[in-house]
C-alpha cells in the first residue's frame, strides 16, 4: 500500500465575500492511497486563517503521512489531531479505498438517487443590490431556507436586505439563517440580536469572536434568537473539553464542518455530547470540492436529520471535479448515473 498527496486550487466562479474578507481561491490538498489495483481518495479541506492546521508543517505533516500510510487509519487517525483536515481526509481516503465504488462511501437511498438531502441556499456579503440579487435567485430555484453572511456591509443594510425578505415571504415560506462570523462586539451584540429576532429568523451563527465562552454563555441565556456555534468548535480536541464548552455556553445549535473538526469521527463525537445535552445540529461543508463535499452529503444522510443542511457549495468554482452531486429544488441530489471525473497531476 502507497500514498501520494497533490494540491489542487479552486478557482471561485466571482470572488466571494465574508466577514474575514474576499475569496479568489481555495486550495485543497487530496491523499490518494493505492494498494494493487485499487485506490482510495480522501480530500484535506484547509480553510486558510480559519483551520487551526492552518500551519506551516502542513505539506511536511501530509508527506509524512503519505510516507507512513502502512500504520493504517487508527494509528494515523490517533496522531494527526492536531491536524483535523488531513484526519477527515484520511478517513475519506480509507474508506473510499474499503468501498465497492471509490466515490460511493455510505450507500443508501441517497446514492441511488432514490432520495436527497434539503438543504440552505447560500447568499454572500457584497454590495446591498448584489445580495438582493442573490436572495432572489435562491428563492426562484425553490429554495425554502436562506442562510446570509453578514458582518461585512452596515447593519442597516442588512436589516433592510432582512426586512425585504419578510415583506415577500413569511417564515412559513422561507427559513432565514444569518452567519456573523464573529463580527458583532460583545458590547453591542445582544442588541443586534434582539433587532435581528424581530424578522423571525431561524437562528444566528457564531455572533461573537470564539473564544469568549462566557461572553457567549451570557448572550445564549439572553438571546431572543437562538446562536449556533461554529468558529467555536475548532481546535477543540478532547472529549472533556468538548463536554466542558457545551456545558459553558450552553447553545441552541451546534454547527458541524468535518474539514474542520477531525471528520466523521470528531463529527460523531460532537452530535453524541449535543443530543446528550438537547443541542440541536446540522453539518456544514467548508469550501472542499466536489470530492469531500460528497463524502460530507453521504454521511450527512445516513445521520438521518431533517434539518436543512449546509451543503449547496460543490457550484461555486470554475474547475471543480465533475460529479454525479447536482441541486434542485433547493436539495442536493444524486444522480448515480453520471460519472466521476478527478484527475491530478503527478
Amino acid at each position: 500500500m502507497t500514498a501520494q498527496y497533490y494540491k489542487h486550487t479552486l478557482q471561485f466562479k466571482q470572488a466571494s465575500g465574508t466577514s474575514r474578507g474576499i475569496l479568489k481561491t481555495k486550495d485543497s490538498w487530496f491523499i490518494k492511497i493505492t494498494n494493487g489495483d485499487v485506490i482510495g481518495i480522501g480530500e484535506c479541506g484547509l480553510l486558510k486563517g480559519l483551520s487551526v492546521d492552518d500551519r506551516k508543517d502542513y505539506e511536511y505533516t501530509l508527506n509524512w503521512v503519505c510516507s507512513n500510510i502502512h500504520l493504517g487509519l487508527p494509528k494515523l487517525y490517533k496522531k494527526l489531531e492536531e491536524f483535523p483536515s488531513i484526519q477527515f481526509g484520511l478517513e475519506m481516503a480509507f474508506k473510499s479505498l474499503e468501498s465497492e465504488h471509490p466515490y460511493e462511501l455510505f450507500p443508501s437511498d441517497f446514492t441511488k438517487g432514490n432520495d436527497s438531502i434539503p438543504i440552505n441556499g447560500l447568499v454572500w456579503m457584497g454590495e446591498k443590490s448584489f445580495m438582493k440579487s442573490q436572495i432572489e435567485t435562491k428563492i426562484k430555484e425553490g429554495f425554502k431556507c436562506i442562510k446570509l453572511k453578514i458582518g461585512a456591509i452596515d447593519f442597516q443594510s442588512e436589516i433592510e436586505l432582512l426586512k425585504y425578505i419578510r415583506s415577500q415571504f413569511s417564515e412559513k415560506d422561507i427559513e432565514i439563517r444569518v452567519d456573523a462570523n464573529g463580527a458583532f462586539s460583545t458590547k453591542d451584540a445582544l442588541e443586534k440580536l434582539k433587532t435581528l429576532s424581530e424578522f423571525k429568523l431561524h437562528s444566528i451563527e457564531q455572533p461573537i469572536q470564539q473564544g469568549q465562552w462566557q461572553e457567549m454563555a451570557k448572550l445564549c441565556e439572553k438571546t431572543p434568537l437562538d446562536i449556533a456555534l461554529d468558529e467555536e468548535l475548532i481546535g477543540v480536541f478532547k472529549s472533556e473539553n468538548k463536554s466542558k464548552l457545551l456545558n459553558t455556553i450552553k447553545p441552541q445549535y451546534i454547527i458541524l464542518k468535518p474539514s474542520l473538526i477531525g471528520g466523521f469521527k470528531g463529527s460523531k463525537s460532537w452530535i453524541s455530547l449535543a443530543r446528550s445535552l438537547k443541542v440541536g445540529w446540522w453539518l456544514t461543508s467548508a469550501l472542499e470540492s466536489n470530492v469531500g463535499l460528497n463524502a460530507i452529503s453521504q454521511f450527512t444522510y445516513n445521520l438521518d436529520t431533517s434539518m436543512y443542511q449546509g451543503l449547496g457549495t460543490g457550484s461555486l468554482y470554475t474547475n471543480n471535479f465533475e460529479s454525479p452531486l447536482y441541486i434542485k429544488k433547493g436539495h442536493i441530489c444524486y444522480d448515480p448515473n453520471l460519472n466521476w471525473n478527478v484527475s491530478f497531476k503527478d
